[in-house]
């Protein structure tokens, strides 16, 4: 009798259904377990309309303003899978970033993300008070961010632009078991060259709902028209 694994059978629905997939290449990142979810794909958003009609695995849900609580309860409630919510790390630190990763977690955040200016101490205080995953986003590698990472990160989160693949490169030969997350970059080629380089997981930044509308009007006013 074969055990070969077959693909999912898919069941169809009429109003609620996938209308953003995440690249294809996303599908080959080794991934991450977090409490029972395994992460390959994380949505780079707020905006519920979109998490709700998107099929990554996670949510990353880190935005330029100080951390609210009541934009974290929308995504938990939203999102239906592991959100992940930045707690600050510059202009937020310290005891504050300490309340609201304390906070986030107690709400069911599945992990906290430390941005790419968060220091050693930020991050050790953060790890120090909260069960869930502590992220540290770093957009280089040297001796700063290798301090940062061994304090008590669980995982990396690397953001650094065109140079992306090349710390993830850097980051996963200092820390072969270390779960290392990456932006894939605007391209599949760009994706697939950090999966390679060595990411268990990529962050996908999705159209805007502004873009999706018009999109979406051009089709009906066109279709008016015939």
């Amino acid at each position: 009798m074969s055990m070969q694994q077959a693909d999912p059978k898919h069941v169809e629905q009429t109003y609620r259904h996938i209308a953003l997939k995440v690249p294809e290449v996303m599908r080959t990142c080794p991934g991450f377990e977090i409490a029972g979810h395994h992460i390959r794909s994380l949505v780079f958003s707020t905006d519920v309309a979109v998490i709700c009609h998107c099929d990554a695995d996670a949510v990353l849900a880190v935005y330029p303003f100080p951390s609210h609580p009541i934009v974290n309860n929308a995504l938990i409630m939203a999102s239906e899978r592991p959100v992940f919510v930045g707690v600050g790390g510059g202009v937020t630190t310290g005891e504050r970033s300490v309340d609201l990763a304390s906070h986030a977690e107690m709400q069911g955040v599945s992990a906290v993300v430390l941005n790419v200016t968060a220091s050693a101490e930020t991050v050790r205080a953060v790890a120090a008070h909260v069960d869930v995953p502590v992220v540290t986003t770093v957009c280089r590698f040297d001796e700063v961010t290798r301090a940062i990472i061994e304090t008590s990160a669980s995982i990396v989160n690397v953001a650094a632009g065109r140079d992306t693949a090349r710390v993830v490169a850097a980051v996963r030969a200092a820390y072969p078991d270390m779960p290392i997350m990456a932006s894939s970059g605007p391209t599949e080629q760009t994706a697939a060259a950090t999966v390679d380089a060595g990411a268990d997981a990529l962050t996908w930044t999705p159209p805007s709902i502004q873009d999706l509308e018009h999109e979406l009007m051009s089709r009906t006013r066109e279709k008016a028209r015939a």
